[in-house]
């Protein structure tokens, strides 16, 4: 870790000491022009938005998904779905990447169009009637590959609860919701939430699926709808092979950015995990 941080903050440092643009705030991404301008403010928002809409699909769903497992469904049907669970971790990124490009692209027409009827007023969800390459597919697309990270942490919290708490909520007279609510969601908040923070880490730095799915612009809009956009992983992927020793340093400049992001959600989700000493317990 120590020789990985250190190439990238020679590498980076080469770069953003030419760099006459502001390197946190610029729209430009010219490393190659006279003098070189290049920035990662599209990056960032790129990489932030689409791991946020993510996340806000994945845990919901996961942790519903989790539940149903552990608590609601007959032994085989849980042990089916934790198969196909486990199935889709599976699948590499380059296999989601090519069926978001020719299956999920070309049939988000419909829900474009519903946003756009129902929440277009709001910008954010204004659709001009372009292609699905937008933020808001990805998003999607991203949520459901880090969906069986967080299903199967969380499945595994869940059945970490104490017998005891869930029969203690029972004899009570706790009905089956009321005992997930009051025994096993606290005991398993600080699991869950680290099981989260992991599927972000992914959200951040997925590559091939992205730059399949994305048209990438250096441009910032309003709506989560419109084409355009980027995300630090899909532009390095895209832009290395025919990067010139300049242009490579200001990708490995982006780089260094989005590998502290992912030290610091990696690092709050080991601090979370070490809050709940049973979970650390089950977890070694």
């Amino acid at each position: 870790m120590a020789a990985i941080a250190t190439f990238l903050t020679y590498r980076a440092s080469l770069a953003i000491s030419k760099d006459e643009a502001n390197f946190f705030t610029s729209f430009e991404w010219n490393p190659t022009g006279v003098p070189p301008e290049f920035g990662i403010a599209v990056l960032a928002f790129g990489t932030i938005v689409s791991s946020v809409i993510a996340m806000a699909i994945a845990v919901p769903v996961s942790v519903g998904i989790a539940l149903f497992i552990t608590h609601y469904a007959p032994r085989r049907l849980g042990g089916l779905i934790a198969y196909v669970i486990d199935l889709l971790a599976a699948v590499p990124s380059i296999v989601y990447g090519l069926w978001g490009a020719l299956v999920l692209v070309p049939h988000m027409d419909g829900l474009y169009g519903w946003l756009d009827d129902y929440l277009g007023w709001t910008g954010l969800f204004a659709w001009d009637g372009g292609p699905a390459r937008s933020l808001l597919t990805v998003g999607i697309l991203l949520a459901l590959m880090i969906l069986p990270i967080i299903t199967n942490v969380s499945r595994e919290v869940f059945r970490q609860v104490p017998r005891t708490h869930e029969e203690a909520a029972l004899a009570l007279g706790a009905t089956r919701w009321e005992v997930i609510r009051m025994s096993v969601l606290p005991f398993g908040r600080s699991g869950v939430i680290s099981a989260s923070m992991l599927g972000l880490g992914r959200a951040l730095g997925e590559t091939m699926a992205v730059a399949m799915v994305l048209s990438p612009s250096f441009d910032i809009t309003a709506s989560l709808l419109d084409p355009g956009g980027g995300t630090f992983a899909q532009n390095i992927a895209s832009k290395f092979n025919e990067a010139t020793v300049m242009g490579q340093d200001a990708l490995i400049a982006s780089g260094m950015v989005l590998f502290v992001i992912t030290l610091v959600v990696n690092g709050g989700a080991r601090l979370i995990i070490a809050r709940r000493k049973e979970y650390s317990g089950a977890n070694a």
